[in-house]
C-alpha cells in the first residue's frame, strides 16, 4: 500500500512539460565579480589600517569567498560571514535591522541565523539581491564603508 501512495504522490508532481513553464533567468556573483568585491574592500581596509574580515555570499546566504587579514581576529571571519548571509537573505543593509533593534523592536533578534550589526549589505543587479558583503574587525561604521568600498567597484 505505502509503495502505491508513493507512486501516486510522485504522478501528481509530474507533469509534462511543467519544468519549461516553471523557469526563470537568475543571475548570479561570478568569481571574477567576487575578486572584484574582494579586492577593492581589501584596498580601502588597507588604505585605513584595517584589519578586517570580508565574506561575500551569493543569494542564499552560502559563503562564496573571504579573506581574513592576517592580524584580523580569528571571530572576524564568522561575524562577516553572518553580515553578508543576513544581507543576502533580508535583502537589506544590517544596519536597518540594528536601527529596528535599537528603536524597540528586540523581536528580530529571535531569528535564528540574522546577525543585525552594521557592516553586510545586500549586492544586487538590476533591482534583484544577488549576494552580499560583510565586514567585521573594524568599528561597525568602518566595517560598512569596507563593504561600500566594495560594491562601489562591482558598479563601475
Amino acid at each position: 500500500m505505502r509503495s502505491v501512495i508513493l507512486l501516486l504522490s510522485g504522478l501528481l508532481c509530474w507533469a509534462p512539460g511543467a519544468a519549461h513553464a516553471q523557469t526563470r533567468e537568475v543571475r548570479v556573483l561570478t568569481t571574477a565579480a567576487c575578486r572584484t568585491l574582494l579586492a577593492a574592500a581589501d584596498a580601502e581596509a588597507q588604505r585605513n589600517n584595517w584589519r578586517v574580515t570580508i565574506a561575500i555570499v551569493d543569494a542564499a546566504g552560502d559563503l562564496l569567498c573571504q579573506q581574513r587579514h592576517d592580524e584580523a581576529a580569528g571571530n572576524t571571519a564568522d561575524f562577516a560571514h553572518g553580515k553578508a548571509r543576513t544581507a543576502a537573505r533580508y535583502r537589506r543593509p544590517t544596519r536597518s535591522m540594528d536601527s529596528t533593534i535599537a528603536n524597540g523592536r528586540p523581536h528580530l533578534l529571535a531569528i535564528t541565523g540574522i546577525l543585525p550589526i552594521e557592516g553586510g549589505l545586500p549586492i544586487q543587479l538590476d533591482g534583484a539581491v544577488i549576494g552580499g558583503i560583510g565586514v567585521s574587525g573594524a568599528t561597525a561604521a568602518q566595517d560598512a564603508q569596507v563593504a561600500r568600498a566594495g560594491l562601489t567597484a562591482l558598479v563601475r
